[in-house]
């Protein structure tokens, strides 16, 4: 028995009268604390449920379909093209209401995954929709006055991730987008429209997925088998992981009622046949059985090791012998903000400065280089013009000499005119 008494100090001292910790004690009649699972029960149920489920395929592979076939319900569906230049998030929020159960459900789609030429970077938008929800979540829990009772709680507690059929191995990006969601969420592959490969083959390529997830360290939700109601079927479950599935939104006619599944010119193949795909079972393990589980380890693993992680960065840590209060957090973060808009601040204006600089050089070097073919082409202009003076001159002189000659030449010719006209006169 622990007793707490309080001094005139404000102090709570604390001081142990009888017995260890704790003992075991008859009751000698009904008290009525054997009712607070119904009253948990109740209370859960007017507040409702809230289950996110992420579907992650390429666009094609039955996502929206295998949605309405496990909850029985048309959801809108908008047909998408191969054409979408990068990966988009396509939130689709639903009210559902079973009994006295409500449940709110988020349908998220990877719009235009593996769609692109360069799929290097397809996880980053899943990846960043995921720890968009979980700071979401963590904002409302650091508030001053928070309300995580009605708080709605948009984290992703299932990934769905559709395997295409290939009947051979994982292609390299289901890797490593699976790699980079399994420490954020609860992943369960499965293998779309698995009526398109032989039972053989879908065996095999069973095995080649789970051997290829295991040796690649990627992690999948695997079903709980510490409680004992659902410990058995679990098990079992666990060893048929990944679950081959076939969707269809059609009735189609077997014997004498109607029933979902996808006619061939062999045969029908229904869906909620368990000889025919492993509809029924995802369904069980998924709603039926496990989905309380997923919410759990969504809470108390995915969503706590984001926590720790952003906790840390904002410097707040367990550890007694130095205690750090969120003001002093505050204050480190801010004067690391501070310091870092200075460095950032001064990176800038030494770019600048450096820029203006090499613009200098630049403009220096052209106006030189301009400068010099200018004296080149006056250099080049006054020869020329000297060659031309100098042939100028030359001509000239040329046409002294024969303008001379061309008077020379006339007078003799005048001379001889005159000879001849007297010679004439004195024949006469």
């Amino acid at each position: 028995m622990v007793v707490r008494t309080e001094n005139r100090s404000n102090h709570i001292s604390v001081r142990r009268v009888l017995g260890g910790d704790t003992r075991e004690l008859a009751l000698s009649g009904h008290v009525g604390f054997d009712s607070l699972p119904d009253q948990l029960v109740n209370k859960c149920v007017n507040l409702g449920f809230d289950m996110n489920i992420l579907c992650v395929g390429e666009t094609g592979i039955g996502k929206s379909t295998l949605m309405d076939c496990l909850f029985k319900a048309n959801f809108d569906n908008t047909v998408h093209t191969h054409t979408s230049p990068g990966v988009e998030i396509s939130e689709h929020i639903y009210n559902l209401e079973e009994g006295s159960v409500k449940l709110r459900l988020a349908i998220v789609d990877s719009v235009g995954y593996g769609d692109q030429i360069n799929k290097e970077n397809s996880f980053k938008p899943l990846v960043d929709y995921i720890d968009e929800q979980f700071e979401k979540y963590l904002q409302e829990e650091l508030k001053i006055k928070r309300d995580l009772v009605n708080f709605h709680d948009s984290r992703v507690h299932v990934c769905l991730y559709f395997l295409a059929p290939t009947g051979h191995s994982i292609r390299a990006l289901d890797l490593v987008t699976m790699k980079a969601l399994d420490k954020k969420c609860n992943i369960i592959p499965i293998i779309a429209k698995s009526d398109t490969i032989s039972k053989s083959e879908l065996d095999t390529f069973k095995t080649n997925i789970m051997s290829e997830l295991k040796n690649n360290g990627v992690e999948i939700y695997t079903f709980p088998v510490d409680d004992e109601t659902v410990a058995e079927v679990n098990r079992e479950m666990n060893d048929m992981l990944p679950f081959a599935v076939v969707g269809s939104r059609d009735k189609v006619k077997v014997g004498e009622g109607f029933v979902r599944g996808r006619e061939y010119p062999w045969g029908v193949v229904e869906i909620e046949n368990e000889l025919h795909c492993d509809f029924v079972k995802l369904r069980e393990m998924l709603i039926r059985t496990n989905m309380e589980d997923l919410r759990e380890v969504t809470h108390r693993k995915h969503y706590e090791l984001y926590r720790r992680g952003k906790l840390k960065q904002m410097g707040i840590t367990d550890d007694g012998a130095h205690p750090v209060s969120l003001q002093e957090t505050y204050e480190q973060r801010r004067a690391e903000h501070v310091k870092e808009l200075e460095r950032i601040e001064n990176e800038m204006r030494q770019n600048f400065v450096n820029k203006v600089r090499e613009k200098d050089l630049e403009l220096k070097k052209s106006e030189k280089e301009i400068t010099a073919k200018y004296e080149a082409l006056r250099k080049e202009n006054n020869e020329e013009k000297k060659r031309l003076d100098e042939d100028r001159k030359k001509v000239e002189e040329e046409l002294q000499v024969v303008l001379k000659r061309k008077e020379e030449l006339e007078k003799i010719n005048a001379e001889h005119a005159n000879g001849v006209k007297d010679h004439k006169k004195g024949k006469k």
